[in-house]
């Protein structure tokens, strides 16, 4: 009987252990699978936080360049204003220059008639 026991538990045994070491594999399967289930989640939140950063620096980026063309466009049109009233200011002596010159002529002028007046009355 005690041998019949003995042999049964063998027969019992041999049954049981590729379950139970199938178990094992199932469990280390599931036990792996958790943890590389828990690294995606951790990769998943820092690439969130890089992709929320990225986003935030982008809106930063997109912001400061409108502020930058908008300074661009006003130094621009400063500019402009500028050499526009420097070409004012060159044209009205330009003007101012002729005109002197457009005397200083008549004057020449008036002073070689007059000149030749005197000469030709005396």
């Amino acid at each position: 009987m005690v041998k019949a026991n003995r042999l049964k538990s063998r027969r019992s045994m041999v049954l049981f252990l590729p379950l139970y070491n199938r178990k094992q594999r199932i469990l280390n399967t599931i036990r792996n699978s958790e943890e590389l289930r828990g690294g995606a989640i951790e990769q998943l939140e820092k690439a969130r936080a890089r992709l929320r950063k990225v986003e935030t620096e982008a809106d930063e980026f997109r912001v400061n360049g409108y502020s930058e063309i908008e300074r661009e466009k006003l130094n621009l049109i400063n500019s402009t204003y500028k050499t526009l009233e420097q070409l004012e200011n060159y044209k009205n002596e330009t003007i101012q220059f002729e005109q002197q010159r457009a005397i200083n002529q008549v004057r020449q002028r008036c002073q070689y008639w007059h000149v030749g007046s005197d000469e030709r009355n005396n």
